[in-house]
């Protein structure tokens, strides 16, 4: 078992775990599968030192993957601020894989001058807001009904975290 940086190859593998949560109606905001192609240039900005998408694998084969983004990109007075975001396969959830990820970004943040760590969930997201509070995440905004999946409404949590004191 180990965590790395993700690289082209674990692409398909990537994509196949988000789809997993596209599936569980309360995991994404996206509505349908997507594609490499159709998530490519997100998938190449994120082969950036800066914004990692770190992946782990049991036996050779990736479980969960944790990425870092860019918060309103190209905009320095923000620079510090970036967005987390993590999936794990259907069949490894609930064995802290997420925790592991989680962990293991917070421990990269310092290094890669992220001051600031949020995450956007829909509300219905209860094991992701539980986790995250787990590690100190507070919630710091609401977005009431932004999302309708499935003609229900949900809102959007942002939950924040600040590294530095």
């Amino acid at each position: 078992m180990c965590i790395q940086i993700a690289t082209k190859q674990d692409w398909p593998d990537l994509i196949r775990i988000y789809n997993e949560a596209v599936d569980t109606r309360v995991s994404t905001a996206d509505t349908e599968y997507v594609t490499i192609e159709s998530r490519k240039s997100w998938l190449v900005e994120h082969q950036d030192e800066r914004f990692p998408i770190f992946v782990k694998t049991v036996n050779d084969g990736v479980v969960g993957w944790c990425s870092i983004s860019a918060y309103r990109s190209g905009r320095p007075a923000v620079a510090g601020s970036c967005e987390i975001s993590y999936y794990v396969s259907a069949k490894h959830r609930g064995q802290g894989v997420a925790s592991e990820l989680i962990e293991h970004a917070l421990a990269k943040c310092p290094a890669l001058g992220i001051r600031i760590l949020f995450g956007i969930l829909l509300e219905s997201n209860a094991p992701s807001i539980h986790l995250l509070t787990k590690y100190g995440f507070k919630e710091w905004g609401r977005l009431p009904e932004v999302a309708e999946i499935d003609g229900k409404r949900f809102d959007h949590v942002y939950l924040g975290l600040q590294l530095e004191g």
